[in-house]
């Protein structure tokens, strides 16, 4: 059996898909399955057992030797909450329970960081452990993210391999729950099939024109690559870096976004919003050179080619992954 927290999420469904693609079939789902809006993701896919997150803990200890694989994808993930009691029980805490739960009954653990631990990037973006403690996320989740990467490297009992990755700016099919919190490109085919144009962010920032604020979209697709990678490699344990390594500005996506449509580019700008104005990334870019040298060699999609496939595939038809 293969455990998937949030598995009813975003990137948890997607990766539910993928272990279903090489036949993985007894998946446990876990999450919190009281929404509604989210069923849709795990609808038609191969899962052995739902299981609500409060319970997990309590099936474990009944069912751990049949476990072979854990993946913790289940995390809050809102950046404009603020409530750091919220990030504390589900982040952090949850996390700690779940390492703890892979050391005693030696399961082999792939957990959701984020590039959110960076900050402004000041100690630039590179995934350095020795960096870690040292770096100013700019908001509760970020954080909480950090904490835990900062926890798992102090401890002196550790599963046998474990990896945490720092997801960039993922995007993807399965996303139509996340609401404010879904990717550029979601909501700029939304934007653009209503009103046949896109508003972007203006730069409140000197060296940045307006739409050229840069950010390292990832594919969701990859993302899901890299994590079977590491469920079959199983050594190199430590953080990684998650993302296509290239920044790409948001003119680039919203112009590929229009591409994918078919339809004319008309794009014009609005002022950042104030709450979240002096905590805006205006660069961010993963160095992927700690993947590729434990042996992850596939290319990742180009921003166009993930759009493409998103936008035609995906969004027009509002499939699911």
């Amino acid at each position: 059996m293969i455990i998937v927290t949030g598995a009813a999420g975003f990137i948890g469904s997607c990766l539910v898909s993928r272990l279903n693609k090489d036949n993985f079939n007894y998946i446990v789902a876990v999450d919190d399955f009281s929404k509604q809006e989210k069923k849709s993701n795990l609808a038609d896919k191969r899962i052995v057992e739902f299981v609500a997150r409060d319970q997990l803990f309590e099936w474990l200890t009944k069912n751990y030797e049949e476990v072979e694989f854990i993946f913790h994808l289940g995390a809050r993930t809102d950046t404009t909450e603020f409530d750091v009691a919220i990030f504390n029980r589900l982040n952090l805490n949850y996390s700690k329970d779940i390492w703890k739960a892979c050391v005693q009954y030696q399961i082999p653990l792939v957990y959701a960081s984020s590039a959110a631990t960076y900050g402004l990037g000041e100690l630039g973006y590179e995934d350095d452990e020795s960096k870690i403690p040292s770096l100013q996320p700019l908001n509760p989740y970020g954080e909480s993210k950090n904490d835990f990467d900062i926890w798992a490297l102090q401890q002196e009992k550790k599963p046998f391999f474990w990896a945490g990755l720092k997801f960039f700016n993922v995007y993807g099919p399965n996303e139509y729950h996340k609401g404010r919190m879904a990717s550029v490109i979601f909501h700029a085919y939304n934007q653009i099939q209503k009103t046949g144009a896109m508003k972007l962010f203006r730069s409140h920032h000197p060296d940045f024109k307006d739409g050229e604020q840069m950010r390292d979209f990832v594919y969701v697709k990859d993302v899901v690559e890299v994590c079977m990678f590491l469920m079959h490699h199983r050594k190199n344990s430590g953080i990684y870096n998650l993302g296509s390594g290239q920044a790409r500005t948001f003119l680039d996506l919203t112009k590929a976004t229009f591409a994918a449509m078919d339809k004319p580019e008309d794009i014009s700008f609005i002022d950042t919003p104030a709450d979240i104005r002096d905590k805006y990334q205006y660069f961010t870019e993963a160095k992927m050179e700690k993947l590729h040298n434990i042996g992850y060699n596939k290319p990742f999609y180009t921003l166009e080619e993930g759009v493409k496939d998103y936008v035609q595939h995906y969004l027009s038809a509002t499939k699911y992954y």
